[in-house]
């Protein structure tokens, strides 16, 4: 998906709603056990409720991995039943040296077909690179968590700049905002200006709304731009909303919710 479809989909379903797919075997609902591979079973409600009300899914590939083979398995087949007018993004956060990178690249990019994967920018450009090779695909640099440990280094301050500062002017310039987007953790609202003030067009994808505590108002006051430049993940809070055979309606129930608040903002804003 190019940046100009993803725009798109976001003024037709007047949403940046991302919902995440970790699904935890221990928190699935019961019912769904019977089934002989009840993670897809769930996500594949998940994904049927909620489809028209947001514009990408996060798969979390940890959730998968520590399912072994048939995991991984689940994974594949859980990024088919993505629409194709959804943003697929795998949250792998790989990076390692060149020539590993490109196989990371092939794997989720080419052969399961997600549309961006999540990356640790830490190892540097030539680490980034093989992400950035295939057509209409995306990598999302990892550029300000939202996790208590950013203090431990991507505050750092280095010179008059924190680290985080740094690792996202650099990225900036070994791409473009085609395909390129930067996590910025929804935790620490303020930063958002801060931030759009040297990456004023880049998306930005947004974990940390909902169960996390991030604000939708507050984060997408600093963070929209012309063309909207969020995605702001939920997941807890719609995948598990309800453990009952009711579990899918409920996630809607949640989802519609921030739906109408996105469309109530991107309204405001005059972005639709």
């Amino acid at each position: 998906m190019n940046r100009q479809q993803l725009i798109k989909q976001i003024k037709e379903k007047r949403s940046y709603l991302c919902v995440g797919l970790d699904p935890d075997i221990n928190k699935l609902p019961p019912h769904l056990l019977q089934y002989d591979n009840p993670v897809l079973e769930f996500n594949r409600a998940i994904i049927e409720a909620t489809s028209d009300l947001c514009v990408a899914y996060k798969p979390n590939v940890a959730f998968y991995e520590a399912l072994g083979l048939d995991g991984m398995k689940t994974l594949y087949e859980t990024s088919k039943l993505i629409p194709e007018d959804c943003f697929s993004i795998a949250d792998a956060k790989r990076g390692d040296i060149g020539n590993t990178s490109k196989m990371y690249a092939k794997s989720f990019l080419k052969d399961m077909e997600f549309d961006s994967i999540t990356i640790a920018p830490y190892m540097g450009e030539d680490s980034v690179q093989p992400f950035m090779s295939y057509e209409d695909k995306w990598v999302i640099l990892l550029g300000l968590t939202s996790n208590k440990g950013n203090q431990d280094f991507q505050r750092l301050k280095s010179g008059s700049k924190f680290l985080y500062e740094h690792v996202i002017q650099t990225a900036i310039q070994w791409s473009t905002d085609e395909n390129m987007m930067f996590v910025i953790g929804a935790t620490n609202e303020e930063d958002f200006e801060h931030i759009r003030s040297f990456c004023p067009n880049h998306f930005f994808l947004v974990p940390g709304v909902g169960a996390q505590g991030g604000d939708l108002e507050k984060l997408s006051q600093y963070g929209l731009n012309q063309d909207c430049g969020l995605l702001v993940n939920s997941t807890r809070g719609i995948i598990y909303a309800s453990k009952g055979k009711d579990f899918a309606e409920k996630a809607r129930e949640q989802a519609l919710i921030l739906q109408k608040q996105m469309e109530e903002l991107l309204r405001k804003h005059k972005i639709i």
